[in-house]
């Protein structure tokens, strides 16, 4: 592992300007010295299919694989779908998790979220935990960052306006920082 913390970055939300963007787009601001974080793409991905993957994996797949194997530490941030994650991240997720090697393996993970609710995302996240296990990746298990009554916390430019969330935000990536070094050594 270099100097750097590589982290990709997998945001549940394809709509550019959802809430779950924008705190990417702060969790890229205020991401501690000696970590960067790069979104991976995963809005281009057929539907999940073992016919189309015993084909052969799209590119888009192999790309989205890559990008996960190659980083030191994986974020993912999520809105709550029906009480759940959205089902483009759970196709990402379904995608390369067969690939070979799987690139969630021994890799640590950061979950946040965020939604216009008062629970902000944690019946997602913690169904995103349980795949995390079946994975073999390692989540970071505090803080936990829940966006909740996230249309009050950020201004129509998509700045995080809420000085506590922004802190919360920090405060899971310097453990993300943490924790990718223990893991690694």
């Amino acid at each position: 592992m270099s100097d750097t913390i590589r982290v990709a970055a997998l945001c549940g939300s394809l709509r550019k300007a959802s809430y779950n963007m924008m705190a990417l787009s702060t969790a890229i601001e205020v991401a501690p010295a000696g970590m960067t974080i790069t979104p991976a793409e995963i809005g281009d991905l057929p539907l999940y299919n073992d016919d189309i993957r015993q084909q052969g994996f799209p590119a888009p797949a192999e790309r989205l694989g890559k990008a996960l194997g190659e980083a030191d530490a994986i974020l993912i941030v999520t809105p709550e779908y029906n009480f759940s994650i959205p089902g483009v991240l759970k196709n990402a997720i379904d995608w390369v998790s067969r690939l070979q090697p799987q690139p969630f393996d021994g890799k640590p993970v950061a979950i946040m979220g965020a939604a216009m609710g008062p629970l902000g995302t944690g019946r997602a996240q913690y169904d995103l935990r349980k795949m995390m296990v079946f994975l073999n990746a390692h989540p970071v298990n505090k803080p936990e960052v829940f966006i909740g009554m996230a249309q009050t916390k950020f201004d129509a430019d998509g700045k995080l306006t809420d000085q506590p969330t922004r802190e919360f935000i920090q405060k899971l990536l310097v453990a993300l920082q943490a924790w990718t070094v223990r893991l690694k050594g």
